[in-house]
């Protein structure tokens, strides 16, 4: 009874998180360190850390699969299904939708001026993660180096395949002083290799579907399900990967339609992979509404469900991973240089911002709330957006 008392609560912060959750991966670890971590204690800050490097090691969406890992860990694999569904459910349906009715918005010509201030917040959020990480994490001089190399590396080589090779170094480097960590019984590592073997199957399998049948909507998961196996480095990663394919590929939809719709996903909370339904929906306009519905569904499903398979692949034998020496000691060299690649995105999600004193200012009020904890979260985005109502 009480395992199911700590579930329910569980699953409703989950809900919290995924109706109040801007600004992407970077933020929404913030917003999980103050939730999950120091309000519940579902674990701690070091666990939360591991996760979230991990799931950078991995392609897929970072939130979502550290999420789901926590999820994982409080109850197991059914409790982690329904994190995954309750985190990505909102969204999925708003950007669905969304991509239903664009051209009303468009001939109405509504704007989205009313989510200026979020962006600013966002950098705000991800810069007290970045303080956070750095504090707890960057304990040394080697630790120090890593950072910064990683910070430069991260803002100067834009390629997503830089996040992976950036942990993998950090891991490698530290791993060489692993006779400082204390020795610690180990059970032995069992693999269990159905969900990777079902990754591999579904890209396989998808990829001889999508060239053999003529409907649009497994064209769409076999795209979606490929990029979601090759992306690394959270929602924004996502973009030119859907833009180069989608619009000047394939013409599935226009570049006016493409932006409106990555304008509004910024105003949605949960993850940012959920752009990918509205590209979905849009890109099967002409089979009428069910068939946009289905168009955004299997852009979701195709979007999310490769990094859940390596997810629960690798969470499953994690815990025992992490006890041997060499393991463990890597992890000092992937958290630090984790913690420089959050300090990156500091500087490239407020570039676009430069020059605007007001964007300053939100951005350094946001941080000073943070800092302070006189104000939840989720009321300090409600504020942002009824801010860019009223102005």
């Amino acid at each position: 009874m009480i395992k199911k008392v700590r579930y329910y609560i569980f699953l409703k912060d989950v809900f919290l998180l995924t109706i109040s959750a801007f600004g992407g991966p970077q933020a929404h670890f913030a917003m999980m360190l103050d939730l999950l971590v120091h309000k519940r204690g579902y674990l701690d800050e070091k666990d939360l850390i591991e996760l979230t490097a991990l799931c950078q090691f991995l392609p897929g969406p970072t939130s979502t699969q550290t999420l789901t890992a926590i999820g994982f860990r409080v109850g197991g694999p059914n409790l982690a299904y329904l994190t995954l569904l309750i985190w990505i459910t909102p969204a999925f349906l708003i950007m669905t939708f969304a991509g239903i009715f664009i051209s009303t918005l468009e001939q109405y010509d509504i704007s989205m001026e009313f989510a200026r201030f979020i962006k600013p917040m966002a950098v705000g959020i991800v810069a007290y993660s970045a303080y956070v990480i750095i504090k707890k994490v960057v304990t040394t001089r080697l630790a120090v180096v890593l950072m910064l190399v990683a910070a430069v590396a991260s803002f100067l080589v834009r390629t997503p395949y830089i996040f992976p090779v950036i942990l993998l170094v950090g891991g490698s480097i530290t791993a060489f002083n692993y006779k400082r960590h204390e020795r610690e019984e180990k059970e032995g590592i069992r693999i269990q290799w159905s969900n990777f073997i079902l990754w591999a199957g579904v890209l396989v399998g998808a990829a001889l579907l999508g060239a053999s049948v003529d409907w649009l909507g497994i064209r769409i998961f076999e795209n979606f399900y490929r990029i979601g196996s090759l992306i690394f480095g959270g929602g924004q990663v996502l973009v030119p990967f859907m833009y180069t394919e989608f619009v000047e590929f394939k013409e599935y939809l226009t570049s006016e339609e493409f932006l409106s719709g990555f304008a509004l996903v910024q105003a949605v909370p949960g993850p940012v992979f959920s752009f990918a339904s509205y590209v979905g929906s849009i890109s099967m306009k002409e089979y009428g509404m069910f068939g946009q519905v289905m168009g955004g569904f299997m852009a979701a499903l195709g979007i999310f469900l490769p990094g859940t398979f390596l997810i629960f692949f690798v969470i499953r034998f994690w815990e025992e991973l992490k006890k041997f020496r060499i393991v463990k000691a890597s992890l000092d060299g992937v958290n630090a240089a984790s913690s420089g690649m959050i300090l990156a995105a500091v500087v490239l999600l407020s570039q676009p911002l430069m020059g605007d004193y007001l964007n300053y200012a939100i951005m350094i009020g946001t941080f000073a709330i943070m800092f302070t904890k006189k104000v939840p979260t989720p009321f300090l985005i409600l504020g942002g957006i009824l801010l860019g109502v009223i102005l």
